[in-house]
């Protein structure tokens, strides 16, 4: 299938994330700027951001049932809610606690409902499975646009008019995923429900997680993805600050990350098409592995403008490129049913990653005053992903029949 056949909503999914992952990954930038204004360390910040993300997958789960139950346009609607008043009341904060609730809370609840769970459970129910993963990286390809769009807007806001101004200019912003949202069509498509079996059409949710709990890989697919969220939160949070201790410019980091950004764009739809032609769970270890080696020359070479921009590129390219190939493992061995609530699970250990990725890296900086140790263990667990991807029994299930 051509990506112009796609159905709208996939195009509609690729703007409503455009917004939600461009905003959420230009948070690494305002660290330096707003632990200044507050007089904190780094880990304070790293906490807050960490707070988000974990919460981000603590509510996904929820999230992802609701809208497997009641449609994906009503929870993208409240999420954007969520997020544009808790980018809004983290402008006027005026205690450094206050970013807990606003920038954690609010914040990760307004994640969890306007990206890749909902987004992405949307369009499997439109999308005929073998053209799944592609139609998922094209979807997962738009978040990278919107870091490359969103980081070097948000260094000139910052530059220009200071993180208050900035982060409320973001906060009006979010209120486009509500007029998206407005036009999505959330049913399944005829042909796409012929597709299914009998017993898919009628399996519960309950046994839907029955089936995907005693089923081993499954667990192998939560534990490769905590890896990714560990490397992503990691790198975003604390890249800026790694290069500004190497004294390069602030410039440097933010279009370090706006090559993470651009190549993800590539990277990311890259991975889905791979993932339609090959085994998917062999293709996921080329791509952890191509994470391995990049991070450790990486941490190897000097750094300079020109390594932290190669970086930049490097791992861009493989940055969420396991997002179509997990959530097309997880719709492959399980259907597309209740692929929200199936992947919402697996994006919750995601978060935890993304939660020790973020505050572990401030929290080892505060009291090594390196990143040295982080950036190694990174390279460990890249490797222990490619390989943890191996033995997973990609075959669907035979699905429950109904009592």
């Amino acid at each position: 299938m051509s990506i112009f056949r796609f159905p709208p909503i996939v195009w509609l999914g690729i703007a409503i994330l455009i917004v939600c992952l461009g905003i959420r990954q230009s948070f690494g930038i305002f660290m330096m700027p707003i632990s200044d204004y507050f007089h904190t360390g780094r880990e304070f910040f790293s906490f807050a951001i960490a707070l988000q993300n974990l919460l981000f997958g603590v509510f996904q789960p929820f999230v992802g049932m609701a809208a497997d139950r009641f449609g994906s346009k009503r929870i993208i609607i409240l999420g954007a809610i969520s997020y544009g008043l808790g980018l809004y009341l983290t402008s006027l904060a005026m205690a450094p606690s206050v970013l807990y609730l606003t920038l954690g809370v609010l914040v990760g609840l307004g994640l969890s409902a306007t990206s890749y769970v909902i987004v992405l459970g949307a369009v499997a129910k439109v999308v005929p499975a073998e053209h799944a993963a592609k139609a998922f990286g094209l979807t997962t390809a738009a978040g990278s646009f919107g870091m490359f769009a969103m980081i070097p807007g948000a260094h000139t806001l910052l530059s220009e008019f200071g993180w208050q101004a900035a982060l409320q200019v973001f906060a009006l912003l979010c209120t486009t995923m509500i007029v998206f949202a407005l036009f999505m069509r959330t049913s399944q498509s005829s042909h796409n429900a012929t597709m299914q079996s009998h017993a898919e059409q009628q399996q519960t949710l309950r046994q839907a997680l029955t089936q995907a709990f005693a089923h081993k890989g499954y667990w192998l697919i939560h534990l490769g993805f905590f890896v990714c969220g560990f490397h992503v939160m990691f790198i975003a949070t604390h890249l800026p600050s790694y290069l500004a201790d190497k004294q390069l410019p602030a410039s440097t980091a933010a279009m370090a990350l706006a090559y993470v950004g651009i190549f993800n764009i590539f990277g990311s739809y890259f991975w889905g098409v791979m993932g339609d032609k090959f085994n998917k769970r062999h293709t996921m270890s080329a791509l952890y592995l191509m994470r391995t080696l990049v991070i450790a020359a990486f941490v190897t070479l000097p750094v300079t403008e020109h390594t932290a921009a190669i970086f930049g590129a490097a791992i861009g390219f493989c940055w969420l490129g396991t997002v179509p190939l997990t959530s097309g493992l997880v719709r492959q061995i399980f259907g597309a049913k209740y692929l929200s609530t199936l992947y919402g699970l697996v994006f919750f250990t995601h978060q935890v990653g993304s939660f020790l990725g973020a505050w572990a890296g401030g929290r080892i900086y505060d009291y090594y005053g390196s990143y040295e140790p982080i950036w190694w263990s990174t390279v460990v667990l890249a490797f222990a992903a490619a390989l943890i991807h191996l033995p997973i029994n990609d075959q669907p299930v035979r699905q429950l029949e109904t009592a």
